[in-house]
């Protein structure tokens, strides 16, 4: 493994950025997300994306240089309009108005349309828990999850995020998940290490349980707990696409195929102001409190370690300088 700063990942990745194509401000909050999946430990949202993102520039599945453009349809209601560019940006631009409406009305709405993939949800509810707002976030992505007991692929693996916040800057309480039983990432990283797969993850195209990664590529991810995870799929499917004015999954290429249309994704917020309650930081104060009395006990996101110098994969690395060394 090889170990880089973080500002040496970031300034890597907006290079690279910048190289293919993208503007300023867009490279820019790319990196900056890159580099924190990366310090976080979640390199299936780092680097790993790095590559398809400039060839997507290149190719104008993603616009970089277009300028998010934010409205208010309600008080309430933030909504940005991404331009077919990346989410990173979009969300930049719309998280202050969303935050002083949460702070206004005590619960808000931020709508991300016709936006590149998120890749790491969590990475923008944290954005809302640090600034002392709950923060719920909901995507979907491209198809890749039957109905239980189908085989025809229908939504995405469709992440669902909460953070909650520590009342000092920090967070309390945080989980990113998809709502299948794995990341598709894992599927696709386990295929490229050539390694077999747990059973459970996914079914072949015949709608058997497989432990082939490239046998589950071809066929579909189960839902996390069955019909229940395939609820809450469906919950966020309705939510990214139906509130943002995005695609549903089953439009959606897959998202590194560097040609094809634009993702034309959505994502959807829901911020909360803890405040509204007199109660609530003292229960999340006791929740912790009894998680912890039991022995290797945590809430998620608990004591969390943000490393830097990072380990990053080596072959990623030495790829993202490729890039960013590439004269286009």
């Amino acid at each position: 493994m090889t170990s880089v700063t973080q500002s040496e990942i970031e300034t890597t990745v907006q290079t690279a950025l910048l190289r293919h194509g993208a503007g300023k401000f867009s490279a820019a909050e790319v990196a900056r997300a890159v580099a924190r999946a990366e310090a976080t430990g979640n390199r299936i949202c780092g680097l790993y994306y790095l590559e398809s993102y400039c060839l997507q520039l290149r190719s104008g599945r993603v616009r970089g240089n277009v300028r998010p453009v934010v409205s208010k349809p309600r008080p309430a209601a933030i909504y940005v309009d991404a331009k077919m560019g990346f989410s990173q940006p979009a969300f930049a631009q719309g998280l202050a108005p969303a935050l002083d409406a949460a702070r206004e009305y005590g619960l808000a709405s931020l709508a991300i349309g016709h936006a590149h993939t998120c890749t790491s949800l969590g990475y923008f509810t944290e954005q809302i828990a640090q600034a002392g707002l709950i923060g719920i976030g909901f995507t979907n992505a491209s198809p890749i999850v039957a109905p239980p007991g189908g085989k025809a692929r229908v939504i995405g693996t469709n992440p669902i995020a909460f953070s909650v916040p520590d009342g000092e800057g920090g967070l309390a309480m945080q989980f990113d998940q998809s709502t299948t039983t794995v990341a598709l990432g894992k599927i696709t990283m386990a295929k490229a290490a050539g390694e077999r797969i747990p059973k459970g993850w996914a079914l072949d195209v015949h709608g058997q349980p497989t432990e082939d990664p490239e046998a589950a590529l071809g066929g579909t991810l189960v839902s996390m707990g069955g019909y229940k995870g395939w609820g809450f799929g469906l919950m966020a499917e309705l939510l990214a696409a139906g509130m943002t004015g995005g695609v549903l999954s089953h439009d959606v290429k897959p998202l590194k195929a560097s040609e094809g249309p634009p993702h034309d994704l959505g994502q959807y917020y829901l911020l909360i102001d803890p405040s509204a309650s007199d109660d609530f930081s003292n229960r999340v104060i006791m929740l912790s409190s009894l998680v912890g009395a039991d022995e290797g006990g945590r809430l998620p996101g608990q004591n969390r370690e943000i490393a830097d110098p990072v380990t990053v994969d080596p072959t990623a690395w030495v790829q993202a300088l490729n890039l960013a060394a590439q004269d286009i």
